[in-house]
């Protein structure tokens, strides 16, 4: 078994595919890249059982065959060539060598068959996404999603797809964020729920690349595939919390400001808050928003005023003021809306701007109980 390709090429390829092998994994063999030859096309797949990912390189061979080869000793000696070919030859000898303008590299390898087959989906449903859209989709809400190991639903995104649109949602109970699509649509209802992982390795090459992503999924796993790479995942098990219900319907307070204005704000004053709480209080009256924090136990103390456009009774409400900057970050559009009820019901933030046609965002904030 033998191929020639160049270093640059197959380094970008296996860079990708690296970040789905896990730094301490049970088995041995998920340490290794899996090679497979099949002629002029070259398979590298990586895995950690539940994410499988794998590219398809164009190589120049005549040969057939497959062995799993180190993958972090691969990465490191790749990182150093200059752009060159490389000739990989398996020899009889269980190692893989690498022939390179300056020299030789050997490295020990393990038998292909022993690495993990990838599950394969009984008559899946299948939806074509834009790529930039799911880029998007993914990057606008998986900041949202929660860490709690007891509540694995909700350490996940949410997918739901039906014949009026796509829907994306993240949540941990105290922020919330919805992303909708009505100009891309699915030809039946489904949801699912992803793992971050994943998608965080998705959101990572989607944004490069003007594909199509063709999502086929069924009860268990779900398998992305476009342009050259499959990546394929178990999917988390469980019901999704009807997140329909905490959205308030009703909020008759409604404050339109400038985005970068109050993020830089409440960074700002957020450096004056308690340290454990991170509790900032909005003071609103008439056109005149009152941003303050207040840490008692050291006497650190600020206050700033923003003139925005409000129309509503005058409130006082408290948020953390780190969930409040995520997702003001997140938002890309020069004006925002903030609409709230009660100073114990969620807010709710809106871009007001800067939306492609069929695109809504809709943040929700918990608020944290204020100390008079």
């Amino acid at each position: 078994m033998k191929f020639i390709v160049s270093s640059s090429y197959l380094l970008k390829q296996l860079q990708v595919l690296g970040s789905v092998i896990n730094s301490n994994n049970t088995l041995p063999i998920l340490d290794n890249f899996l090679f497979e030859l099949n002629d002029n096309e070259l398979t590298v797949s990586a895995s950690d059982l539940e994410t499988t990912m794998s590219a398809t390189l164009s190589i120049d061979s005549k040969s057939k065959g497959s062995v799993a080869v180190p993958a972090k000793l691969l990465l490191e000696i790749l990182k150093t060539f200059p752009e060159q070919p490389l000739t990989f030859t398996v020899e009889d000898n269980n190692t893989v060598e690498i022939s390179s303008n300056s020299g030789k590299y050997a490295l020990a390898y393990a038998a292909g068959e022993e690495f993990p087959k990838s599950v394969n989906l009984e008559d899946p449903s299948i939806t074509l996404v834009p790529a930039d859209v799911l880029a998007t989709a993914v990057s606008k809400t998986i900041f949202a999603a929660g860490n709690d190991d007891l509540r694995p639903v909700m350490s996940g995104v949410f997918f739901q797809f039906s014949p009026e649109g796509l829907t994306f949602v993240a949540t941990d109970a105290h922020k919330l964020v919805k992303y909708a699509r009505t100009d891309v649509k699915a030809s039946q209802v489904a949801d699912f729920i992803m793992p971050k992982k994943p998608l965080n390795i998705l959101k990572s090459i989607l944004g490069s690349s003007d594909a199509e992503v063709k999502i086929e999924y069924n009860d268990s796993n779900a398998t992305f595939s476009f342009d050259n790479y499959i990546l394929m995942c178990r999917l988390i098990d469980g019901k999704y919390p009807n997140y329909e219900a905490v959205i308030p319907k009703e909020n008759p307070n409604r404050l339109m400001i400038d985005r970068s204005l109050f993020l830089s704000s409440v960074k700002r004053v957020a450096i004056f808050s308690n340290k454990t709480t991170h509790q900032i209080r909005l003071k609103i009256a008439g056109a005149e928003l009152n941003v303050s924090a207040e840490d008692i136990d050291y006497s650190n103390k600020a206050e700033e005023r923003l003139t925005c456009d409000y129309q509503g009774d005058d409130l006082q409400i408290g948020f953390n003021s780190r969930f409040l900057t995520e997702m003001l970050t997140n938002l890309q559009s020069d004006m925002i809306m903030l609409e709230m009820s009660l100073p114990n019901r969620a807010g709710i933030l809106t871009p007001v701007d800067g939306l492609e046609e069929g695109e809504t965002v809709t943040m929700l904030v918990m608020p944290v109980m204020l100390n008079s």
